[in-house]
Protein backbone atom coordinates (compact mmCIF):
# COMPACT_ATOMS: atom_id res chain seq x y z
CA UNK A 1 0.00 0.00 0.00
CA UNK A 2 1.97 3.07 -1.21
CA UNK A 3 0.36 6.12 1.11
CA UNK A 4 3.47 8.82 0.65
CA UNK A 5 3.07 11.65 -0.91
CA UNK A 6 6.65 13.84 -1.90
CA UNK A 7 7.51 16.36 0.47
CA UNK A 8 4.67 15.21 3.05
CA UNK A 9 7.46 12.78 5.23
CA UNK A 10 10.06 10.03 4.86
CA UNK A 11 8.25 6.86 3.31
CA UNK A 12 9.09 4.78 5.87
CA UNK A 13 7.84 7.42 8.56
CA UNK A 14 4.01 7.53 6.96
CA UNK A 15 4.01 3.68 6.78
CA UNK A 16 4.98 3.51 10.23
CA UNK A 17 2.10 6.38 11.64
CA UNK A 18 -0.34 4.28 8.73
CA UNK A 19 0.59 0.98 10.29
CA UNK A 20 -0.12 2.50 13.74
CA UNK A 21 -3.13 3.96 12.70
CA UNK A 22 -4.40 0.11 11.47
CA UNK A 23 -3.21 -1.88 14.59
CA UNK A 24 -5.49 0.88 16.43
CA UNK A 25 -8.39 0.23 14.56
CA UNK A 26 -8.43 -3.48 14.97
CA UNK A 27 -7.50 -3.37 18.38
CA UNK A 28 -11.22 -1.48 18.36
CA UNK A 29 -12.85 -4.22 15.80
CA UNK A 30 -12.40 -1.87 12.59
CA UNK A 31 -10.51 -2.40 9.66
CA UNK A 32 -9.37 0.79 8.05
CA UNK A 33 -7.36 -0.68 4.94
CA UNK A 34 -10.25 -0.74 3.09
CA UNK A 35 -10.82 3.25 3.15
CA UNK A 36 -6.51 3.32 3.14
CA UNK A 37 -6.66 1.29 -0.28
CA UNK A 38 -9.58 3.06 -1.53
CA UNK A 39 -8.52 5.45 -4.89
CA UNK A 40 -9.83 8.17 -3.31
CA UNK A 41 -7.73 8.21 -0.63
CA UNK A 42 -4.42 10.50 0.00
CA UNK A 43 -2.75 12.11 2.26
CA UNK A 44 -2.85 16.35 1.93
CA UNK A 45 0.74 17.85 1.83
CA UNK A 46 1.68 19.57 5.01
CA UNK A 47 -1.52 19.98 6.27
CA UNK A 48 0.53 21.25 9.36
CA UNK A 49 1.10 24.27 7.04
CA UNK A 50 -1.99 24.66 6.36
CA UNK A 51 -2.95 25.24 10.16
CA UNK A 52 -0.36 27.19 10.86
CA UNK A 53 -0.67 29.94 7.95
CA UNK A 54 -4.56 30.66 8.92
CA UNK A 55 -3.36 31.37 12.33
CA UNK A 56 -0.03 33.48 11.08
CA UNK A 57 -2.83 35.72 9.07
CA UNK A 58 -1.96 39.33 11.13
CA UNK A 59 -5.69 40.52 11.80
CA UNK A 60 -5.87 44.04 13.53
CA UNK A 61 -9.56 44.30 14.89
CA UNK A 62 -12.77 43.39 14.02
CA UNK A 63 -13.51 45.65 10.73
CA UNK A 64 -10.01 43.58 9.40
CA UNK A 65 -11.83 40.31 10.28
CA UNK A 66 -14.65 41.45 8.81
CA UNK A 67 -12.73 42.13 5.50
CA UNK A 68 -11.18 38.53 5.56
CA UNK A 69 -14.47 36.57 5.80
CA UNK A 70 -16.42 38.58 3.76
CA UNK A 71 -18.53 40.12 5.71
CA UNK A 72 -20.65 42.34 4.02
CA UNK A 73 -21.22 39.96 1.30
CA UNK A 74 -22.60 37.47 3.65
CA UNK A 75 -24.63 40.73 5.17
CA UNK A 76 -26.31 40.91 1.70
CA UNK A 77 -27.31 37.22 1.94
CA UNK A 78 -29.14 37.42 5.31
CA UNK A 79 -32.53 38.59 4.52
CA UNK A 80 -33.06 35.95 1.76
CA UNK A 81 -32.23 33.20 3.84
CA UNK A 82 -33.92 34.34 6.53
CA UNK A 83 -37.34 34.53 4.49
CA UNK A 84 -36.49 31.35 2.65
CA UNK A 85 -36.05 29.53 6.34
CA UNK A 86 -38.43 31.26 7.88
CA UNK A 87 -40.53 28.38 9.35
CA UNK A 88 -37.52 26.30 10.35
CA UNK A 89 -36.01 29.24 12.03
CA UNK A 90 -38.54 29.86 14.32
CA UNK A 91 -38.77 26.50 15.21
CA UNK A 92 -35.58 25.94 16.35
CA UNK A 93 -36.24 29.13 18.10
CA UNK A 94 -39.16 27.87 19.71
CA UNK A 95 -37.33 24.06 20.53
CA UNK A 96 -33.90 25.28 21.88
CA UNK A 97 -34.23 28.50 23.13
CA UNK A 98 -31.82 30.42 20.67
CA UNK A 99 -32.50 33.74 19.22
CA UNK A 100 -32.95 32.94 15.31
CA UNK A 101 -30.88 35.32 14.04
CA UNK A 102 -27.80 34.00 16.16
CA UNK A 103 -28.13 30.81 14.16
CA UNK A 104 -28.60 33.15 11.07
CA UNK A 105 -25.13 34.96 12.29
CA UNK A 106 -23.38 31.47 12.90
CA UNK A 107 -24.26 29.89 9.64
CA UNK A 108 -23.23 32.89 7.46
CA UNK A 109 -19.77 32.91 8.65
CA UNK A 110 -19.53 29.68 8.43
CA UNK A 111 -20.72 28.69 5.42
CA UNK A 112 -22.14 31.95 3.96
CA UNK A 113 -25.54 30.32 4.18
CA UNK A 114 -24.59 26.78 2.25
CA UNK A 115 -22.35 28.57 -0.37
CA UNK A 116 -19.46 26.44 0.82
CA UNK A 117 -19.01 22.74 1.69
CA UNK A 118 -15.29 22.31 1.87
CA UNK A 119 -12.94 20.57 -1.03
CA UNK A 120 -11.53 18.41 1.31
CA UNK A 121 -12.39 14.80 2.47
CA UNK A 122 -12.30 14.52 6.10
CA UNK A 123 -10.81 11.24 6.32
CA UNK A 124 -8.19 12.10 4.62
CA UNK A 125 -7.87 14.97 6.40
CA UNK A 126 -7.39 13.31 9.74
CA UNK A 127 -5.13 10.68 8.79
CA UNK A 128 -2.99 13.50 7.20
CA UNK A 129 -3.09 15.33 10.64
CA UNK A 130 -2.32 11.86 12.44
CA UNK A 131 0.50 11.07 9.79
CA UNK A 132 2.17 14.82 10.17
CA UNK A 133 1.64 14.52 14.39
CA UNK A 134 -0.25 17.49 14.10
CA UNK A 135 -2.37 17.32 17.07
CA UNK A 136 -2.24 13.62 16.64
CA UNK A 137 -4.29 12.54 19.78
CA UNK A 138 -7.09 14.93 18.76
CA UNK A 139 -7.31 13.80 14.87
CA UNK A 140 -6.93 10.04 16.43
CA UNK A 141 -10.20 10.56 18.40
CA UNK A 142 -11.54 12.40 15.15
CA UNK A 143 -11.51 9.64 13.10
CA UNK A 144 -13.22 7.33 15.58
CA UNK A 145 -15.74 9.54 15.80
CA UNK A 146 -16.02 9.96 12.21
CA UNK A 147 -16.10 6.21 11.54
CA UNK A 148 -19.61 6.15 13.85
CA UNK A 149 -21.14 8.76 12.09
CA UNK A 150 -20.61 6.86 8.59
CA UNK A 151 -21.67 4.06 9.78
CA UNK A 152 -24.79 5.30 11.92
CA UNK A 153 -25.95 7.09 9.08
CA UNK A 154 -24.58 4.60 6.24
CA UNK A 155 -22.65 7.36 4.43
CA UNK A 156 -19.47 6.68 2.05
CA UNK A 157 -16.48 8.02 4.07
CA UNK A 158 -14.87 9.16 1.11
CA UNK A 159 -17.75 11.08 -0.43
CA UNK A 160 -17.92 12.89 2.34
CA UNK A 161 -16.38 16.60 2.50
CA UNK A 162 -15.23 18.74 4.85
CA UNK A 163 -12.50 21.87 5.18
CA UNK A 164 -8.95 21.12 6.10
CA UNK A 165 -9.57 20.64 9.11
CA UNK A 166 -11.87 17.93 8.98
CA UNK A 167 -15.11 20.33 9.56
CA UNK A 168 -18.44 19.42 7.75
CA UNK A 169 -21.91 20.45 6.92
CA UNK A 170 -22.83 24.33 6.84
CA UNK A 171 -22.70 24.35 10.37
CA UNK A 172 -19.15 23.03 10.08
CA UNK A 173 -18.89 20.45 13.10
CA UNK A 174 -16.34 18.26 13.66
CA UNK A 175 -16.67 14.62 14.09
CA UNK A 176 -17.19 14.86 17.46
CA UNK A 177 -19.87 17.76 17.62
CA UNK A 178 -21.82 15.68 14.71
CA UNK A 179 -22.12 12.49 16.94
CA UNK A 180 -23.62 14.90 19.56
CA UNK A 181 -25.60 17.51 17.97
CA UNK A 182 -26.21 16.65 14.45
CA UNK A 183 -30.39 16.81 14.01
CA UNK A 184 -31.06 14.38 11.24
CA UNK A 185 -28.80 12.43 8.51
CA UNK A 186 -27.97 14.23 5.63
CA UNK A 187 -24.96 16.81 6.18
CA UNK A 188 -26.38 18.98 3.30
CA UNK A 189 -30.01 19.49 4.73
CA UNK A 190 -30.42 22.94 5.09
CA UNK A 191 -33.27 22.66 8.25
CA UNK A 192 -31.47 20.06 9.79
CA UNK A 193 -27.86 22.59 9.88
CA UNK A 194 -30.41 24.98 11.72
CA UNK A 195 -31.69 22.81 14.19
CA UNK A 196 -28.19 21.38 14.95
CA UNK A 197 -26.71 24.87 14.94
CA UNK A 198 -29.09 25.80 17.70
CA UNK A 199 -28.82 22.33 19.77
CA UNK A 200 -25.24 23.05 20.02
CA UNK A 201 -25.68 26.37 21.12
CA UNK A 202 -28.37 25.60 23.29
CA UNK A 203 -26.04 23.15 24.93
CA UNK A 204 -23.36 25.38 25.77
CA UNK A 205 -25.49 28.03 26.94
CA UNK A 206 -26.59 26.04 29.59
CA UNK A 207 -22.58 25.01 30.04
CA UNK A 208 -22.03 28.19 30.21
CA UNK A 209 -24.55 30.44 31.62
CA UNK A 210 -24.67 33.06 28.30
CA UNK A 211 -25.34 32.63 24.87
CA UNK A 212 -22.27 35.20 23.93
CA UNK A 213 -20.20 32.55 25.55
CA UNK A 214 -21.85 29.77 24.12
CA UNK A 215 -21.04 31.52 20.84
CA UNK A 216 -17.12 31.20 21.56
CA UNK A 217 -17.54 27.56 22.19
CA UNK A 218 -17.86 27.14 18.25
CA UNK A 219 -15.01 29.14 18.11
CA UNK A 220 -13.02 30.70 21.10
CA UNK A 221 -12.21 33.56 18.94
CA UNK A 222 -13.65 37.36 20.47
CA UNK A 223 -13.59 38.87 16.61
CA UNK A 224 -15.50 35.37 15.76
CA UNK A 225 -17.83 35.74 18.58
CA UNK A 226 -18.58 39.89 17.36
CA UNK A 227 -18.87 39.03 13.62
CA UNK A 228 -21.41 36.32 14.55
CA UNK A 229 -23.87 39.08 16.50
CA UNK A 230 -22.87 41.56 14.21
CA UNK A 231 -24.39 39.34 11.35
CA UNK A 232 -27.08 38.46 14.18
CA UNK A 233 -28.03 42.04 14.22
CA UNK A 234 -27.63 42.98 10.54
CA UNK A 235 -30.13 39.67 10.64
CA UNK A 236 -32.64 41.08 13.30
CA UNK A 237 -33.01 44.52 11.18
CA UNK A 238 -34.01 42.62 8.38
CA UNK A 239 -36.62 40.70 10.50
CA UNK A 240 -37.98 43.55 12.02
CA UNK A 241 -38.60 46.11 8.64
CA UNK A 242 -39.81 43.12 7.01
CA UNK A 243 -37.26 43.45 4.10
Amino acid sequence: MLIFISGLASANDSDKEIKALIEHFNKKGKDIKPLLEDSRFGLIENITGKFKRAVEIKIEGIEDYKKVINFDRKKGKAAEFMRTYAAELEKAESDYGIPKTVIVGIIGVESEFGKYRGSYNPFNAYVSMYVEGYRKKWALAQLEELLEFAEDHKLDIMEMESSYAGAMSYAQFIPWSLNRWFVGGDLYDMPSNIYSVANYLSHYKEVTGSLEKSILRYNPSSMYQQAVLALAQEAEVHATSGE
